[in-house]
């Protein structure tokens, strides 16, 4: 029996959350109306006070955790290089930042800390003490349009040899399986003054995995416009690689961002094959969540609810046949 479990970020819960629709309670018990129990949480986006929330708050949180019968999953977490107008953070201010949410993230009872994926090594190097000292697994993000087959995933698996620590990994991001541009940010890049020829020859480009710079050469004979270019680059900005290379990864990890765009009526993905996915975590040893992560509100499919929902109609149908 797979130990695969399903959760949610509360990023998916955005546009709800800012317009006031919903509260933090409101996610998260939305999360349990699910029958999830994983609740992810970009601290900067929705608590109050942050970085520094009271504790009665803390206290709130932990109450709402009993309440619905849900468990801190991932903390994501970010650093502002640039707060400052004349120059960057060094890596010890940001190494600083980092421990300060690390220690926000152990309060509120997580043990998985992710940060964006150019987060120098340099600073997780100087915060792995205190990693070990919460018991607070550090990770980073593997985000389109990165790859697992590359020079950058190398590094931070050697990083994790050569400090022979089980407190560095990653959060891949499903991001990087995307087989199909999104069709209804096809349809949005059409309103928008791309040519409808050229929008569709370009994303049948990105499907048989041709090269942008080909593409380009191509789209430029047909006569495109600039708005056809944009296009361009937003479709191939996704990436598509084997679902194989998680097996790399599945080591390294405990967490996974189940990326999604638009789930129809049917609850099915037409962008990223979870069926293949799953089934190559569930017969490759994966034990972790799940956290589903909408991404359509920008393009106006705006209920978010409804469509987290689908999505795990989705997952809850797929995990039964490992049960």
């Amino acid at each position: 029996m797979v130990d695969i479990k399903r959760g949610v970020s509360l990023y998916s819960y955005q546009h709800e959350y800012f317009l006031r629709k919903m509260t933090l309670e409101d996610c998260i018990k939305a999360v349990s109306d699910l029958g999830a129990d994983g609740v992810e949480l970009l601290g900067e986006q929705m608590l109050p006070n942050f970085p520094c929330p009271d504790d009665e708050f803390i206290a709130k949180w932990k109450y709402w955790m009993e309440k619905y019968n849900t468990k801190p999953t991932c903390f994501d977490a970010f650093i502002d290089w640039k707060m400052y107008r004349h120059r960057i953070l060094s890596d010890d201010e940001c190494a600083d930042i980092m421990a300060r949410d690390m220690r926000l993230a152990h309060k509120l009872g997580f043990k998985t800390f992710r940060a964006i994926a150019v987060t120098p090594l340099k600073v997780f190097e100087k915060c792995l003490p205190l990693a070990e000292a919460l018991d607070l697994q550090l990770t980073v993000e593997i985000h389109s349009p990165l790859k697992i087959d590359s020079e950058w995933f190398t590094e931070r698996v050697e990083f994790i040899e050569k400090h022979n620590t089980k407190y560095f990994g990653f959060v891949p991001d499903m991001s990087i399986f995307v087989k199909q541009v999104p069709e209804y940010k096809a349809e949005a890049a059409i309103e928008a003054g791309a040519t409808e020829k050229i929008v569709r020859y370009i994303n049948e480009a990105y499907k048989n995995r041709a090269k942008k710079e080909t593409t380009l050469e191509e789209i430029n004979k047909m006569g495109a416009n600039d708005n056809d270019r944009a296009w361009l680059n937003n479709a191939f900005h996704y990436s598509y690689a084997d679902p194989k290379e998680l097996m790399k990864v599945i080591p390294y990890t405990n967490h996974i961002h189940a990326k999604f765009y638009k789930m129809g009526e049917d609850c099915l993905d037409t962008s990223i094959d979870y069926p293949e996915i799953i089934n190559i975590l569930a017969k490759n040893g994966f034990k972790g969540y799940l956290s589903s992560e909408y991404e359509g509100q920008q393009y106006g499919i705006l209920d978010s609810v409804e469509q987290v929902r689908r999505q795990h109609v989705l997952l809850k149908n797929i995990l039964k046949e490992y049960e």
